[in-house]
């Protein structure tokens, strides 16, 4: 057994150890946030400092075109809900917008257009 699998699962453990890091271990943004809700960045966003290591510098950069939170945690590698913290960080700094893709009085057709662009957006990736 090598030295890395006996203190902690090996190397998948390690590779997910990193974005939890960037959230400080909080699994939970401060705002509620669907999967697929769409992301902007804001004129406030696109104008702060960028630094490669910085992870929220890099969903402002994803999201200088609309992508959904799905998007984001595929783009950065990184599991949904270290996603969805990144995002709501940015969100109460005035850094991205969130769009609801579907009110709750939404049509049955509503509904399903958007089903279908989550399907093709999934076969994309």
């Amino acid at each position: 057994m090598t030295e890395g699998r006996r203190r902690g699962g090996g190397r998948h453990a390690a590779s997910l150890a990193r974005p939890y890091a960037w959230t400080s271990g909080r699994t939970r943004p401060k705002v509620d946030l669907a999967v697929e809700a769409l992301v902007e960045t804001t004129a406030e966003g696109r104008t702060a400092p960028f630094s490669p290591t910085n992870p929220l510098a890099a969903v402002t950069q994803l999201c200088l075109h609309q992508r959904s939170v799905a998007e984001v945690a595929a783009h950065l590698g990184v599991p949904l809900g270290v996603a969805r913290v990144l995002i709501g960080d940015l969100l109460i700094a005035g850094q991205v917008t969130i769009r609801d893709t579907l009110t709750a009085d939404a049509s049955w057709d509503e509904r399903n257009d958007l089903l279908e662009r989550v399907l093709s957006g999934l076969r994309a990736l």
